[in-house]
């Protein structure tokens, strides 16, 4: 499977096919917090940033990087983890999102776009 734009929600049942396809329990995603979408299904977060950065005009400072569990609890599901998220020039200097406000926005996109 190769890399898809979520801009519109999709059922959590199609997450889940993805992670079956790919790792397994899990999918990798790139949320881009100004417009509100993410891409999913990338072998790296680094695959879907670029495809984001050129199908979506994406810029570099909106877009983080996270692995979604979708058969965990909803409040254990997102995982921020990717080496994408390294931009010390953007006040991030860690594989983590460690702007709590940046935290939030993400996980409210992630809810929006999959429905459970």
């Amino acid at each position: 499977m190769g890399i898809k734009i979520i801009k519109n929600p999709v059922n959590l049942q199609e997450i889940i096919k993805i992670a079956n396809e790919e790792f397994g329990d899990f999918v990798k995603a790139v949320v881009d917090v100004e417009k509100e979408i993410m891409a999913v299904g990338g072998e790296l977060h680094a695959d879907e940033e670029i495809f984001l950065s050129e199908n979506e005009n994406s810029k570099r400072e909106h877009v983080w990087g996270i692995n979604i569990y979708p058969q965990k609890p909803e409040n254990e599901w997102i995982e921020f983890d990717s080496m994408i998220n390294l931009k010390p020039h953007f006040s991030n200097r860690s594989r983590d999102v460690e702007n709590q406000e940046i935290r939030e926005k993400i996980i409210g996109i992630v809810q929006k776009l999959i429905i459970k």
